[in-house]
């Protein structure tokens, strides 16, 4: 999209007072008319007004969108102190089968290929089942999502990943302070996860916490605070200890030290950790002094060479992006390609599962798929349903599957389905130092407490807090000017930036959520996406607790960082209070329980009312921890699964 001369000369006007004397003004004309074609068409009116000064708000979008863009460009990364790593990347190869040759019927369907679904599809593959993996993404080269600083799923600047589903076929509905409006997969509101082969996996951090028993019996330990559904999970830590253990042995997990608040693992990791990084040695010796204990971050990141992949290279783009070497251990270099070695395995991408197919006994025979703009459709039967979307996708499924048995949705006779929609408000601090601290070694993320995971006064749980990933030079721009330590633009921004990239640190962490019956997903049969299936909408808020709880974590985060010797520090903005929490690790809403009337499935994620439907991802965690929840992601799919081909057998 070509804009006006008039607007291409005000922009590069507006360019050059944002970067000074960088001479990038027609490189801001292309980006920005890169971003108008390729990216966001619907921009083109914000872009607009931006430029004609309409509103405040889109004057600045406009200028950090320009920053955003230069900061991203690799001619700027020298200036800045940036580090890129030319590495020849590698491609776990993966059978991928054609629509047209799925078979009829398959022993079980596994919908989604991320963390629950993927673990879960490699134990039924080789229990001898016929399994069909469906993925709604595709299986993007690692080149293609190892690079860009701005289209991937961990950038804030809104432009769509090669992980995001369909951006303009597949809408989502928010409802914020009550105002509903219309959203897409790259904007904040969606909720977005990693839509690929692998979900998440293939792009995440890779942190790897275990959950601890107290995260499993919130209820007990704390009460139900007003307002709050906050309750107990049906099963115990001791029962998913030695699926932890399994997990970090199948996939590979690095680290070291003691969490104060479990005990000792049955199976001590298989890899030591990376070594600790400048930036952990400083954030060690502060903790010592405050009298706070530290741990290695565990990490599904190859510390070593561990079953044919490589040991991590240190490069600097770990967290958005598809790791080089394949030193990160996802679902795609894992347990799809045991599940496939079976010969029991098919695996389809870029195919929806639009709803589960129901006999006039109500019992689930299929799952019809579809793909394209529809033009593709079958229907697949099978015995078995393990449903591994997402906790927005999920859900929405469920309510999608209506029949004359369940006129609200598959497992939503008590309307349980889409409730105690959960994901991570983050506590975090930045601090800048008056000498250089950061070596941009990555993974970045290199020392962790968890002193205040729990058991502080007159806060509901608590949270781990940890150094962060390397953050590109885009994304230290919006950390530093989201905190107010630099300005957004002009000479002084630029200096800053030059100065500031290697003397900045961030400590940052989830918090515990108290989950909400109100905060949910629904669907709304007035917006469809490009098949005509009606779409996720969510509402609610967060608990008042959760504010509490960030506002006590960030303290300790700031605190941790002026001990280290940071001379400037500022807390992290909790952002809008009216909306659902939807961030990446969004979890609950398929809550598992022993009471149905309370919960959509069992303890071992079998859906009420259905003896051939399970669900084994984050759908039902009952709370979510005050961690990265993947790990438990991975082993209670290995439990859930592991479970289903015991029942099978009995």
């Amino acid at each position: 999209m070509r804009l006006s001369e008039e607007q291409r000369v005000g922009l590069e006007r507006l360019a050059e007072s944002v970067v000074p004397g960088q001479g990038w003004q027609r490189a801001a004309v292309g980006f920005v008319e890169q971003v108008l074609t390729r990216d966001r068409p619907d921009w083109l009116g914000r872009v607009e007004r931006g430029l004609s000064n309409a509103t405040d708000a889109d004057r600045a979008w406009l200028v950090r969108l320009i920053a955003q863009g230069f900061y991203a460009d690799p001619a700027a990364w020298a200036m800045v102190g940036w580090r890129s790593d030319e590495l020849e990347p590698v491609q776990t190869e993966l059978r991928v089968t054609s629509r047209e040759q799925v078979a009829e019927r398959y022993d079980c369907v596994v919908i989604g290929s991320g963390a629950g679904g993927g673990a879960a599809a490699q134990v039924l593959a080789e229990s001898g089942r016929s399994v069909l993996v469906v993925e709604l993404g595709s299986y993007p080269s690692t080149e293609s999502l190892a690079r860009d600083h701005l289209r991937n799923p961990r950038s804030v600047a809104g432009l769509p990943a090669l992980t995001d589903p369909d951006p303009a076929g597949r809408p989502r509905v928010s409802l914020v302070d009550g105002v509903r409006s219309e959203v897409l997969p790259p904007d904040g509101g969606w909720g977005n996860n990693a839509f690929t082969v692998g979900g998440g996996t293939r792009v995440y951090g890779a942190q790897a916490w275990r959950f601890v028993p107290r995260d499993f019996r919130m209820a007990t330990t704390y009460g139900v605070p007003d307002g709050s559904a906050l309750a107990d999970w049906p099963i115990s830590y001791d029962d998913l200890e030695p699926y932890y253990s399994l997990a970090e042995q199948r996939f590979g997990v690095s680290g070291g030290g003691t969490d104060p608040w479990h005990g000792p693992r049955s199976i001590p990791l298989p890899m030591p950790p990376l070594p600790r990084t400048g930036p952990a040695s400083a954030l060690a010796a502060a903790a010592d002094r405050l009298g706070w204990g530290t741990l290695d971050v565990p990490l599904l990141i190859n510390s070593v060479d561990y079953q044919g992949r490589s040991g991590c290279v240190r490069c600097g783009l770990c967290v958005g992006f598809a790791c080089p070497v394949e030193a990160k251990g996802g679902t795609h270099n894992t347990a799809l390609p045991a599940a496939l070695a079976t010969g029991n395995c098919t695996l389809v991408t870029e195919t929806t599962a639009e709803r589960l197919v129901a006999d006039s006994t109500g019992r689930v025979v299929g799952v019809a798929l579809a793909a394209g703009d529809g033009s593709w459709r079958r229907t697949v039967s099978c015995e078995e349903v393990v449903v591994a979307a997402g906790a927005s996708e999920t859900p929405r499924l469920l309510l999608n599957s209506a029949h004359d048995g369940e006129p609200d949705g598959i497992g939503n006779n008590q309307d349980q389905v889409g409730r105690h929609l959960q994901a991570h408000v983050y506590a975090s601090a930045v601090g800048l130092f008056a000498d250089e601290v950061a070596d941009l070694v990555g993974p970045g993320v290199s020392i962790a407490t968890c002193d205040f995971r729990h058991g502080n006064d007159g806060i509901v749980g608590g949270g781990m807090l940890a150094n962060e990933f390397v953050p590109t030079p885009a994304a230290t721009y919006d950390y530093l000017t989201g905190a107010g330590l630099i300005p957004p633009a002009g000479a002084e921004s630029v200096d800053a930036m030059r100065h500031q990239v290697r003397r900045m640190l961030r400590v940052v962490g989830p918090i515990q959520e108290v989950t909400s019956a109100d905060s949910r997903v629904r669907v709304d049969p007035a917006v469809v996406d490009r098949l005509g299936n009606p779409v996720v909408v969510t509402s609610g808020s967060i608990h008042p607790e959760d504010v509490r709880a960030h506002g006590f974590m960030s303290a300790k985060a700031k605190a941790w960082l002026e001990e280290a010797g940071a001379v400037r520090t500022a807390v992290g903005k909790l952002g809008t209070l009216g909306g659902a929490s939807t961030g990446q690790h969004q979890a609950g809403t398929c809550r598992m329980g022993d009471d149905a009337a309370r919960s959509v499935t069992d303890p071992y994620g079998k859906v009420w009312g259905h003896d051939n439907v399970w669900i084994a991802d984050a759908s039902v965690h009952v709370t979510n921890g005050g961690v990265n929840p993947v790990l438990t992601v991975l082993a209670n799919a290995l439990r859930i699964a592991d479970h289903l081909c015991r029942d099978d057998r009995t």
